[in-house]
């Protein structure tokens, strides 16, 4: 999608998920940089969320990520986003959201 990124990873527990996202973010601006990938340089915005999930729901995770451009004819991504801090009863401050396009 244009505007956010899923990712679905299977993590050891030892690695801090803000290091693996940091690196994440770091490597993929550095590449999408030096090949000159956009015509802009490519930048992240602070932050990020995640959620976990059960081996159990992987395939109906994977699935979800496939269809990405069909579930957002319907639902935009900060609707999205709100929905699951919902669902996962996720305490939040609006000030702290991400600068939603």
């Amino acid at each position: 999608m244009p505007d956010h990124i899923h990712i679905l990873i299977g993590q050891s527990p030892i690695i801090r998920l803000s290091d693996l996202v940091r690196e994440i973010k770091s490597e993929s601006s550095r590449f999408i940089n030096e090949k000159k990938a956009s015509k802009y340089k490519f930048y992240w915005q602070e932050g990020f969320g995640a959620f976990s999930y059960s081996r159990s729901q992987r395939d109906d995770v994977i699935k979800y990520i496939l269809n990405q451009q069909i579930h957002h004819k319907k639902k935009t991504f900060k609707e999205e986003y709100l929905e699951f801090l919902e669902k996962f009863e996720v305490e939040y401050n609006n000030d702290y959201l991400f600068d939603f396009f």
